[in-house]
């Protein structure tokens, strides 16, 4: 999805949460700034005309792993219960706000960082950016920059997918997904909301 089709579901986004436009743009601009390298053919390459498993973080994620298939994908925490069982993420998707050594140890061992700037994180962006020596990408939710990409979607999962699908992968299989978990705070659920309404848009009902 090219950002002219994007951005009028971000703008729903922003007013539906209250989030600043501005910040997320700064955000932005300091992960340009941050962002060491761009390895974006890496990530490209591990997904063009791929089977590709997207692993979300949600409980059910350690019950379905016998149904991943191909090159992984992994949201965010979702690297810590891949990790645990021996399974190697191929690149994992994170706004860095689960963000641990397992992360870092992931990316040292060739694990593709894509990491995310929003108006929220700048503060992590600083903390954990210089710390990874693997291969990295970088992205908005606002609009695209030289070396920050925007493929669409909101949550880290849903961009995985929106990755995966604009990158080119012959096909994309999710599991630990659950958009119904009710025992989610408020502002969690409205994500999850705005994470089913995102993959329908692309042909994927979660």
């Amino acid at each position: 999805m090219d950002f002219a089709e994007w951005e009028p579901y971000y703008e729903e986004i922003l007013a539906y949460f209250g989030f600043d436009r501005k910040l997320d743009e700064e955000a932005g601009r300091l992960l340009a700034s941050l962002i060491p390298r761009d390895d974006l053919p890496l990530l490209e390459k591990a997904i063009r005309e791929k089977t590709v498993t997207v692993c979300g973080n949600a409980p059910c994620l350690k019950d379905e792993l016998g149904k991943i298939r191909g090159t992984v994908l992994a949201a965010d925490a979702a690297i810590e219960v891949l990790a645990a069982r021996g399974i190697r993420a191929d690149a994992v998707f994170t706004d860095l706000d689960g963000a641990t050594d397992t992360l870092l140890a992931a990316n040292r061992n060739g694990t593709i960082a894509v990491v995310h700037a929003h108006g929220d994180n700048m503060p992590l962006l600083r903390a954990w950016v210089p710390k990874f020596t693997g291969p990295l990408v970088a992205t908005t939710q606002a609009a695209p920059l030289p070396r920050v990409y925007n493929f669409g979607g909101f949550t880290d999962g849903d961009r995985a997918v929106f990755a995966a699908v604009s990158l080119g992968a012959a096909a994309v299989r999710i599991i630990g997904f659950d958009l119904d978990d009710p025992d989610v705070e408020p502002f969690k659920r409205g994500k999850l909301a705005w994470a089913r309404k995102l993959l329908g848009l692309i042909g994927y009902a979660c």
